[in-house]
């Protein structure tokens, strides 16, 4: 019966205290309009695909409004020459990357590495690697 009595009066204490908590951590940065972007025209009252999109969906969304077909950097790319003077450039906004290389034209597999920057790396059938900066674009400011 105790026990009981302690688990909901520590219950009823924490509730209103973890809604402050989440009251108070939400200000401080810019307002931002929820339904920019969300309706093309007075008319409409219903969004677009467009409009009910968020997160990663819509930032791949804008950019493929702006031109941007590729916007993760996601497709494959051809190797080079790959020498360890002149390696392959990978793109990436991050410090690291997993790159995967296949190695010979019929291969079934894949070889995986992580790359850091500023690092080369060299695959095991020889290419080398390395990351090259790439600007992240903010496409909801166009």
């Amino acid at each position: 019966m105790a026990s009981m009595l302690c688990a909901r009066v520590i219950s009823a204490v924490r509730r209103p205290l973890l809604v402050t908590a989440v009251r108070c951590g939400g200000s401080g940065g810019p307002v931002v309009d929820p339904m920019k972007g969300k309706v093309v025209s007075d008319n409409v009252t219903m969004p677009d695909t467009l409009g009910h999109s968020v997160g990663a969906e819509r930032y791949e969304l804008l950019a493929k409004l702006a031109g941007n077909e590729d916007p993760f950097e996601m497709n494959v790319k051809m190797r080079g020459a790959g020498s360890k003077e002149e390696p392959n450039l990978v793109p990436s906004i991050y410090e690291k990357r997993l790159v995967g290389c296949i190695c010979e034209e019929d291969a079934t597999c894949i070889n995986w590495m992580h790359l850091y920057k500023g690092e080369p790396k060299r695959c095991e059938c020889g290419h080398w690697f390395q990351l090259s900066e790439l600007k992240s674009v903010d496409y909801t400011q166009q």
